[in-house]
């Protein structure tokens, strides 16, 4: 399917959802969302027949440090086609609904952008951290994260080339 006709098809599926919708250079997809439709979206372009983009490739999250946003790549091997989603949210309280009951895979994923970025996803069957200790204070891949010098009596000494 060519990528015009693509984004005639999602149009007509999700018209209400869809702030924007892009080609990208590499003749993929890039769907911007509204926050609140996450769920309704993906849900969509997983289980529509006419879509069936049933393949969850990677999630990540960004600090832009006004806002920040979630990012789906997902795949259909029905279409051969590659699309990205992606929804932005304000900095004060990121939080935006899990997929995790549209894809199970997206749990861990998840959890690392909570763990990472402080992006709360609700609905998610365990959101708790999941590369750093429990106890950890804050979330390290803000860009107004200020690294401590120590934690439980450990000096973290940065070196001055790495800052």
């Amino acid at each position: 399917m060519e990528t015009k006709k693509l984004i005639e098809l999602l149009g007509e599926k999700l018209s209400s959802f869809i702030v924007k919708a892009d080609k990208m250079p590499n003749n993929d997809l890039l769907i911007l969302i509204k926050k609140e439709s996450l769920l309704s979206v993906m849900d969509t372009l997983k289980n529509d027949l006419e879509l069936k983009f049933n393949v969850l490739m990677n999630h990540l999250g960004v600090d832009y440090t006004e806002s920040f946003a979630v990012i789906y790549n997902l795949y259909s091997f029905k279409l051969k086609k590659k699309v990205t989603v992606k929804a932005y949210m304000e900095h004060e309280n990121p939080e935006v609904d899990s997929i995790e009951s549209v894809f199970k895979g997206v749990n861990w994923f998840e959890r690392e952008t909570y763990d990472l970025l402080g992006i709360r996803f609700r609905g998610h069957s365990n959101l708790k951290r999941l590369l750093l200790p429990s106890d950890w204070e804050g979330h390290p891949l803000r860009k107004d994260y200020i690294y401590p010098e120590e934690y439980n009596g450990l000096i973290l000494k940065r070196e001055e080339n790495c800052k």
